[in-house]
């Protein structure tokens, strides 16, 4: 919209200059209130006597109007029909938050995963290879199922086609008019969603009028065929990415001018949270800027230029890493892995005790948990990312406490992912329009 009201008025000033000197056109401007405004009316005993209370508390009516219609959704927040609310179910659901959401006509329920490292919204739909969607399989759930989407079901449901500019899989279309496939490969080994590519309603509302309804067209992969961890308990019921491409839930809303281009996930400790589509974050909230790849912004990539353990900071710590809600738990690149734990190693009174098949290196056992620095990442202009608790607690039993340091080492070469475990605490914000990312205590 913007760039279309620039294109119209740089015509104007192209018309202007090239024809100012054969003519000129004026018009004559009436107050809508003044009395030959009130003349062209055919009821002007409708308005209230000029200069009056009444006169004055109309203009400002009308104006208030005015500005929310120039305003618009854009500046107000949305919220799935369901809520804000967000849940993490633990282990049986690999530690990440989830959100349900409406989609279709009528619409149906699905309990997605927020993935802030993909881009992609998918649901399990006609299921070829899909996990189990009763309750009764996943004690986390009650009586609730997960469903399963039947895209000829849906009144507002439409074909994707390989024509469109977004369907990535053009190339292996026989024709413009098929239907656009899919396949998402995430990080997980392999795992993977794939499918036939649709386009329907998302269902909202604003999050300061619950009863509102707003009904967004999004694309959905109607995921026929998942594998890896996704048959294995995670993000059984789909994936809602919310990456800056293209293709993402926050990109369709943004550019249909419901919402600010700005999303905020706020997790707390107690494995709840909220969600909120448009919310710019407080003024007050420390912030630094994304960091394009390959020149272009593909994921949310962000500069750490120190990282501390307590006041004890690394040498050559600079590093740049992906901030990934789909990511349970957090990598460092090698060396800087190796220094941070062996810091809080330092500050724990017990020896490592390696556990099983578990993903982490420095674990341990003891009858308290131990109080230890926190990790900071500092960005620049003095803004600091601070993880005040970094201990992640697996169980308490008879009077001992098992717990670990939840991060690993990335592969050489890469550089590191805090994971949404280290988002508890905080309402981290994805300003897309001004390509930062924003935190501030939750």
């Amino acid at each position: 919209m913007a760039s279309r009201s620039a294109f119209i008025l740089l015509f104007i000033l192209s018309l202007v200059s090239e024809k100012s000197l054969a003519s000129l056109f004026s018009s004559r401007l009436i107050h809508r209130f003044s009395d030959e405004g009130r003349a062209s009316i055919k009821s002007p005993g409708s308005f209230p006597e000029k200069r009056s209370f009444e006169y004055y508390r109309l203009l400002t009516s009308i104006d208030s109007r005015r500005q929310k219609m120039n305003l618009g959704a854009k500046f107000q927040s949305l919220v799935p029909s369901e809520g804000s609310k967000t849940i993490s179910p633990g282990n049986y659901f690999g530690w990440l938050h989830y959100t349900w959401i409406d989609i279709g006509t009528p619409s149906v329920s699905f309990l997605v995963a927020l993935d802030s490292g993909s881009d992609l919204l998918w649901i399990p739909c006609n299921c070829v290879q899909c996990a189990p969607l009763s309750s009764a399989y996943y004690s986390s759930l009650a009586t609730k199922d997960l469903n399963e989407f039947d895209p000829s079901a849906s009144t507002t449901s439409k074909v994707f086609p390989c024509s469109h500019k977004l369907c990535e899989s053009a190339p292996a279309c026989e024709s413009p008019k098929e239907q656009c496939p899919y396949t998402v490969t995430y990080a997980s080994e392999n795992t993977s969603s794939s499918g036939l590519l649709v386009e329907d309603v998302l269902h909202l509302a604003y999050s300061a009028n619950a009863s509102s309804s707003v009904k967004a067209r999004v694309v959905v992969g109607c995921g026929e065929k998942q594998s890896g961890e996704f048959l294995n308990g995670i993000a059984p019921d789909g994936v809602m990415g919310l990456g800056p491409g293209e293709i993402s839930v926050p990109s369709f809303l943004a550019k249909a001018g419901l919402m600010r281009n700005s999303f905020s996930m706020c997790f707390d400790e107690e494995d709840s949270g909220r969600i909120y589509f448009g919310d710019v974050g407080p003024s007050t909230q420390q912030s630094t800027r994304f960091l394009p790849y390959k020149n272009e912004f593909v994921a949310y990539f962000v500069g750490v230029e120190v990282c501390c353990v307590g006041n004890s900071c690394l040498k050559q710590s600079s590093f740049t890493t992906l901030i990934d809600s789909g990511q349970s738990f957090t990598f460092l690149p090698e060396e800087i892995y190796r220094e941070v734990a062996l810091e809080i190693d330092s500050h724990i009174n017990a020896t490592v005790k390696k556990i099983e098949g578990g993903p982490w290196e420095y674990c341990y056992e003891t009858s308290f948990e131990p109080k230890v620095p926190a990790i900071k990442l500092k960005f620049s202009s003095n803004n600091t990312f601070v993880i005040h608790k970094p201990l992640f607690v697996l169980q308490r039993s008879e009077g001992l406490v098992q717990f670990c340091l939840p991060i690993s080492a990335s592969e050489e070469g890469t550089g590191g992912v805090i994971g949404q475990n280290y988002m508890a605490g905080y309402r981290i914000v994805f300003d897309r329009e001004n390509m930062k990312l924003g935190w501030s205590r939750g």
